[in-house]
């Protein structure tokens, strides 16, 4: 998803909130002959197995192997998995029974090795899960979720092991390690702490059960909220869609015929809804999509998720108290640049109370236009018609600009200017893909003619479909063991247009394409040389796709790609002008709605007792907060994926604000310099902030880059705040 756009009141952000700085510093590297010798080490100590299972092979084919998406059912899946888990399991044997000494060579260098088959199978099985969702595929990964939760306890868990990686740890200094491999096993050590690997055995056979059971309730959460959003509401006469684009009505046209119904099809995705509430003049059938789509999961049905959200919270409280932990939040936050919940509830306070008096005046305005009090379902159309009135700027004027394939062409651009990287599409057929629409592009490196890898565009809906927009890897960069080269993808979910009709986004739309990208950018920049350190921690992870963003209306991809879709010309700097006197209109309520889920999930997730009354503690909490009536939550508890389809972003929502001041303060560092596509600043971007991945403490590389820690004033100028 792309960047929320919010503000920050008061200091810099690190020293705010007390990040980490602790960790290895950069330089020290392991020599290329000591890595060979260490991977000829780490090798000799797994043994020579031979995966039966077709999708354990390794990948074959051009671009040093890709998926084989053309072979992959659902059965071949669950074969190699089951399979693939017995085979990791016996790496993980012969490292913790290595009679030899621990060494980071024969302990941490084989770790990373250790699964590798699991690992292509694992790639595949997030793709046909998550991109293909079908009946087949959900009932695989209600099968095969809690025996991979198990399997990862069982690693955590074996005493042989961790007592291995402890020593490799606590004797890093004396055994010369370099500050990378320092990093490596003692960011290794305290994760398998937080995993339950010290404690006793009856504790650690909770904890599995804890694991298991929640791995269970994350599926089906996922799963439920995926049946309520491939549903939609049938309009049958024109009168209801009156007020909508053209392309929007075209869109819903198309979808009533691929679900064989008469009319109009507004799916209950936000793709199709939020066009629906900023333009449909149906005042009565706005409220019916609007309460469709916020229900969500809430509709105390089969699909009615309060009862999982409810065990999901239960079970992450147990779990951080037998850890040793007050709350779920403070243990998910032990490996973030913010560290604790109050340092990331200390920012989003800042931003609470101007956030709600920026949404009074905004609704203040929409009443004197209406005529009458706004409620949710109003809020986008009357905002939209301020907005014209206000700035004569209306969003029908923007989408002809943004042509589909023209606006991933501009961000192939700003990838070639900024980092010297280019895009070639590929011929179809020339590899796999698990679903005819799918581009593949070939990414080279245009300096040295080196193939970086692939990228993958999955840009449509579908039945089955998760919802929203990701990034993903099939294959991430590394060199500790043979250099790989990188599998990246981007997927969305626009809806398919006509035969033969243009698929137009809007400005938000583009903005999210390029954020998306940016995540690609992020991974297909590596130059990481171990895989444990090629992740980052949540509260960093989005600035380096949210900053891509400001590229999309910067003048050389304007005039190059954004141009009109029937008469060719670019968008003219009049119109851009509105749309830059405009963008801080608004900030009210994107504010707002992020925010309340920001606090709403950190309030869940610092409660002594957790609730059982899920839709009454959102309530309750939002009344704390002080929630302005006419907005909802962007996500509501019940439809909350970032929240309970796994731990990932649990706690961490926040990630998004903390993570947009790195983003606002380099891009004023861009703009500033005069050339928004500085190739000095991008190169040093890419060197430092992108291309390490986790080598060195991402706060101190933030400093690294822009000489000081982030400037708050940024943000605060980008969102139209007062910067004192």
């Amino acid at each position: 998803m792309h960047r929320r756009q919010l503000l920050i009141a008061g200091g810099s952000l690190m020293a705010l909130s007390a990040c980490a700085t602790a960790g290895a510093g950069a330089g020290g590297s392991a020599a290329p002959a000591s890595m060979v010798d260490d991977a000829r080490i780490a090798r000799a100590v797994l043994p020579a197995q031979t995966p039966r299972a077709e999708l354990l092979q390794v990948w074959t084919g051009p671009y040093e192997g890709v998926p084989p998406w053309d072979k992959v059912t659902p059965a071949k899946l669950r074969a190699a998995i089951l399979e693939g888990i017995e085979l990791r399991r016996a790496e993980i044997a012969a490292i913790a029974d290595n009679p030899e000494p621990p060494t980071f060579a024969n302990t941490s260098v084989a770790l990373q090795m250790a699964g590798e088959p699991l690992g292509r199978a694992m790639a595949i099985y997030g793709v046909m899960t998550s991109n293909i969702g079908s009946a087949d595929y959900q009932a695989l990964d209600r099968e095969v979720s809690p025996l991979l939760s198990a399997a990862g306890d069982e690693i955590t868990f074996n005493e042989k092991l961790f007592q291995r990686i402890k020593t490799v740890a606590d004797n890093a200094e004396a055994a010369g390690l370099t500050p990378e491999q320092t990093r490596i096993v003692t960011r290794s050590r305290d994760a398998y702490i937080r995993g339950g690997a010290a404690l006793d055995a009856a504790k650690k056979a909770e904890l599995g059960r804890i694991n298991t059971a929640l791995s269970n309730a994350f599926t089906g959460f996922g799963q439920k909220v995926v049946a309520d959003e491939n549903t939609w509401t049938v309009i049958a006469n024109e009168a209801g869609v009156a007020g909508l684009p053209a392309s929007n009505k075209a869109a819903a046209a198309a979808a009533a015929r691929s679900r064989n119904v008469q009319g109009w099809a507004i799916v209950n995705t936000r793709s199709s809804v939020d066009p629906f509430l900023t333009f449909g003049d149906d005042r009565a059938q706005r409220e019916a999509v609007w309460r469709k789509f916020v229900n969500r999961g809430d509709n105390g049905d089969a699909n009615d998720t309060n009862a999982t959200i409810a065990e999901i919270v239960k079970l992450r409280d147990q779990r951080a108290k037998l850890l040793g932990y007050q709350n779920h939040a403070e243990l998910r936050m032990q490996d973030t640049m913010a560290r604790t919940p109050a340092a990331a509830m200390d920012l989003m306070n800042r931003v609470w109370a101007p956030a709600k008096a920026r949404v009074a005046e905004e609704v203040a305005d929409m009443r004197t236009l209406a005529g009458h009090d706004i409620e949710p379902w109003d809020y986008l159309y009357y905002a939209e018609k301020v907005k014209k009135q206000k700035y004569d700027l209306d969003q029908n004027e923007l989408k002809p600009y943004f042509e589909l394939g023209a606006v991933k062409r501009g961000a192939f651009y700003m990838a070639e200017r900024l980092y010297g990287l280019t895009f070639k599409a590929l011929p179809a057929g020339t590899v796999p893909v698990f679903e005819p629409g799918v581009e593949v592009f070939e990414v080279t490196d245009k300096a040295t003619g080196r193939n970086v890898g692939l990228f993958y565009s999955d840009d449509f809906a579908r039945a089955g479909k998760r919802s929203g927009a990701w990034a993903t890897s099939y294959r991430s960069h590394s060199t500790y063991d043979g250099q790989k080269n990188v599998l990246s993808s981007n997927n969305n979910n626009f809806t398919k247009p006509g035969p033969g009709e243009p698929l137009l986004i809007s400005l938000d739309d583009a903005e999210t394409l390029f954020h998306e990208f940016g995540h690609a950018l992020h991974s297909l920049n590596s130059t990481v040389r171990y895989p444990a350190l090629g992740g980052t921690p949540r509260d960093f992870v989005e600035y380096p796709s949210q900053v891509h963003e400001h590229w999309v209306l910067s003048r050389p991809i304007l005039d190059g790609f954004m141009k009109h879709y029937q008469t060719g010309e670019p968008m003219p700097q009049a119109l851009v002008d509105k749309v830059e006197r405009a963008g801080t209109f608004n900030q009210g309520y994107a504010t707002v709605s992020y925010l309340s889920s920001a606090l709403v999930d950190m309030d869940l997730h610092t409660q002594a007792t957790p609730p059982t009354d899920i839709d009454a503690f959102e309530r309750e909490s939002l009344a704390r907060y002080g929630m302005p009536k006419e907005i909802v939550m962007r996500h509501r508890l019940p439809q909350f994926n970032h929240l309970f389809t796994s731990d990932a972003y649990s706690a961490g929502y926040y990630s998004y604000l903390w993570s947009e001041v790195m983003d606002a303060d380099t891009w004023a560092y861009f703009e500033e310099s005069g050339d928004v596509f500085n190739p000095d600043i991008g190169r040093r971007y890419k060197d430092i902030i992108l291309a390490p991945g986790n080598t060195t403490d991402r706060g101190e590389a933030y400093r690294q880059f822009r000489g000081r820690d982030p400037d708050v004033a940024a943000l605060l100028k980008v969102r139209g705040f007062p910067t004192s």
